[in-house]
């Protein structure tokens, strides 16, 4: 296995997400050595992390090799399901006049969104189905029932993100160019608004990172094209258009026939606003919490299979919960899985996270996770607090903010 690599110009900064120095184009190699490791890994010898790297190709080499009829079938119920629940939830709003059908149909419509961007939607764009070959789950022809059009997420979230995870100025998901979650990135005024912007994220979520995914930034610094820029608008406009029509105008005015016309757009916008909320939480809660690192470029230099494994595990957080929690997630409360494994089917990692956790507990790493209420707590709690400066003192709050705005 090798690993090859093109040179540019660019120099990424801590908060200003650039071109990265380095592309990588191939395979990285199982051998080398790390220039400096992360302090959580620093212990590890160049053969441990070998070893530690062959353990984890080992487990994805099984999983792959299993896969067949019952992983197929599986997500053809969960597929069956998610239109079951949108179906019969956007019959119930039709009839959202009487309240019972109106909290019935905005909870399965929501249901049926959550399930459809988080079991299906996100895992089938990673290419976790493709083995199947069946067009309508295959990375390269879906579409999910989510604004941000599906190729141009799969750049940013495939390409850039779980190859360049929590790795500061080239993984541009660490806070989204918006918000500070890193006590290495340099606080900036706009920190001060991390709480509220942050909240109205969460409600507005499919929007945020439809918006993200243009890469406002990428083109105001010269590293992305006014003409690819203009491709990827466009795509963004169509796909919000039929997004719109579907939810706020077409299901309204089947509804105004039985008068329900205006709890349906009701009922449709909660329904968003709810699987919203919980992909939000769900994703911060995977890549925020305390005990989350990141990393500078300089940890990367000369990064093997097995460093990349590591930083998998140290930049990334589990929650724990019932089997049906797990679905809900879309089984992204094995985040740690998910980011050491991203194409395999979403299925098994409720199987490999207790090898994984014991493959930790053996190398003295971390295995991040806990309850979702507690992670979600934490994450909050560390964007609350990355919101003040540095320096900020407590005894003088006033003094401090000016100070640091004057700066």
């Amino acid at each position: 296995m090798t690993l090859t690599t093109e040179e540019t110009k660019a120099q990424p900064t801590l908060r200003s997400h650039t071109a990265p120095t380095t592309r990588r184009t191939g395979v990285l190699p199982t051998e080398g050595s790390l220039l400096e490791r992360p302090p959580a890994a620093a212990h590890l010898s160049d053969e441990d992390v070998r070893r530690l790297g062959a353990e984890l190709d080992a487990i994805r080499d099984e999983v792959i090799g299993s896969r067949g009829a019952r992983d197929a079938a599986y997500i053809r119920r969960m597929i069956k399901i998610q239109k079951s629940l949108e179906f019969g939830g956007r019959v119930a709003l039709c009839f959202s006049r009487y309240k019972p059908a109106w909290i019935a149909g905005t909870g399965m419509v929501a249901l049926g969104k959550i399930l459809d961007n988080m079991e299906i939607g996100h895992n089938v764009l990673h290419g976790q189905w493709d083995w199947m070959r069946d067009p309508d789950i295959h990375s390269t022809t879906y579409e999910w029932d989510f604004v941000a059009p599906a190729r141009g997420w799969q750049h940013t979230h495939n390409d850039l993100h779980h190859t360049w995870t929590n790795v500061l100025g080239k993984d541009r998901d660490v806070g989204y160019n918006i918000l500070r979650v890193s006590e290495d990135q340099p606080w900036q005024k706009r920190d001060i608004a991390n709480p509220i912007v942050n909240f109205a994220l969460s409600f507005v979520f499919e929007w945020g990172i439809a918006s993200y995914d243009l890469e406002w930034d990428m083109v105001k610094a010269g590293y992305k094209s006014r003409e690819q820029f203009n491709d990827d608008l466009a795509a963004l406009k169509q796909k919000a258009a039929k997004m719109v029509v579907k939810e706020h105008i077409a299901l309204p005015a089947v509804a105004m026939l039985t008068g329900s016309g205006r709890r349906a757009l009701g009922g449709a916008v909660a329904a968003n606003a709810i699987r919203n909320v919980w992909a939000h939480s769900v994703i911060f809660c995977g890549h925020f919490p305390d005990g989350v690192d990141y990393f500078t470029e300089e940890m990367i230099d000369g990064e093997t299979r097995g460093d990349w494994y590591v930083r998998q595990m140290l930049g990334s957080a589990n929650m724990s919960g019932s089997p049906l929690f797990h679905i809900l997630t879309g089984n992204l409360s094995h985040q740690i899985e998910h980011h050491l494994f991203p194409d395999i089917p979403s299925n098994h990692y409720i199987k490999i996270a207790p090898k994984v956790r014991d493959i930790c507990r053996r190398y003295g790493l971390p295995y991040t996770t806990g309850p979702m209420g507690l992670q979600l707590a934490s994450t909050w709690q560390r964007i609350c607090s990355l919101a003040l400066p540095d320096d900020f003192d407590r005894k003088r709050p006033v003094a401090s903010l000016r100070a640091a705005f004057a700066r």
